[in-house]
């Protein structure tokens, strides 16, 4: 599922599908902006409150007729956004601080995640419950995620050199076989999974041990903030009404993804699951004071430490607060 250097991929169940609470809408007849909202990965209940935005006509009422691309590893978020065929893309402070690395004119509008999803699973048997559990483990992931791993290691003073690294696949089964001891993954893929095959399992949250990078962050030009404000503000309008319709009920996103998105192959105990456990990744106390998709200067300062961990160097212009603020009417 998930980062530059990372993989994101997604393990999550196939199946029926199933209707859902939210009865499609008709399209309105009157004149639309046509813009597009370009997504991180495949449809999932992952976007379920652009779904929900868009299922209720919120974008269409403010006059934009929003498309949803899906993401993928043959569809970058980035590309679309720099040529201006999508609106906004959804991406994360680690993708966009490599773009702008090289160039890339982005800004970061908009916090979906406010923790991070990236977690170590365990088995009850042999927990990693901090970051000190894992000395002596073998943890499987991507090698390409190894970056992450050190950062983690550094944050809480642990020597990375004391954990064994096996490059496995992005699936559960080395953790199940016993041949690692746990995973580096996402909070809402791997370990959905097992819980889905009746497997007990564990997650520690990275985010919760200071690994803070913004994710699942919507992101634009310099030249669209500046010139397509209106548009942007009625985008993200939308995306707000929409994910706090989905706090409240969390199910019935999960069955509209299904509704909306039929060939997709998801199932929808899955998805209900996974959309579940997406809430507290999303909504904090901060959020509850300032909206939807907030951050302030010292969660962006929380960022830069672990970007410059990373290997990427930003600074805090990288966000623009500008268009939530309008939204939140701040």
């Amino acid at each position: 599922m998930t980062h530059t250097p990372l993989t994101r991929r997604r393990f999550l169940g196939t199946g029926a599908a199933a209707a859902g609470a939210f009865g499609l809408m008709p399209r309105r007849l009157h004149a639309q902006t046509a813009v597009s909202l370009q997504l991180s990965w495949l449809h999932s209940s992952q976007f379920a409150g652009s779904y929900i935005a868009q299922d209720r006509g919120w974008w269409s009422d403010a006059g934009l007729e929003v498309s949803l691309l899906p993401g993928g590893p043959n569809a970058p978020v980035e590309p679309p956004v720099v040529a201006g065929t999508a609106l906004v893309g959804i991406s994360a402070a680690d993708y966009t601080a490599a773009a702008v690395s090289e160039g890339a004119p982005f800004k970061i509008l908009g916090v979906a995640m406010q923790k991070n999803p990236f977690v170590v699973a365990s088995l009850p048997a042999n927990p990693v419950n901090e970051p000190a559990d894992l000395v002596g483990k073998r943890i499987g992931m991507a090698l390409a995620n190894t970056p992450v791993l050190q950062a983690l290691c550094s944050l809480n003073g642990v020597d990375i050199n004391g954990i064994e690294i096996v490059p496995t696949q992005y699936s559960a089964q080395p953790l199940l076989a016993g041949e690692v001891d746990c995973l580096l993954c996402w909070e809402t893929d791997l370990p959905v999974a097992m819980t889905m095959q009746g497997v007990e399992n564990l997650t520690m949250l990275m985010a919760d041990h200071g690994y803070s990078v913004h994710s699942q962050t919507y992101i634009s030009t310099e030249d669209t903030l500046a010139n397509r404000r209106a548009e942007l503000v009625a985008l993200m309008a939308g995306e707000v009404r929409g994910w706090e319709a989905y706090r409240a009920d969390t199910d019935a996103a999960a069955a509209l993804t299904l509704e909306m998105y039929p060939d997709a192959g998801l199932d929808l105990e899955t998805q209900k699951l996974q959309a579940a456990r997406q809430v507290p990744l999303m909504f904090s106390d901060l959020t509850d004071a300032n909206g939807f998709g907030w951050w302030t200067d010292d969660t962006v300062a929380d960022n830069i430490e672990t970007l410059a961990l990373l290997g990427r160097t930003v600074t805090p212009d990288l966000w623009d607060r500008s268009i939530l603020e309008e939204v939140h009417g701040s």
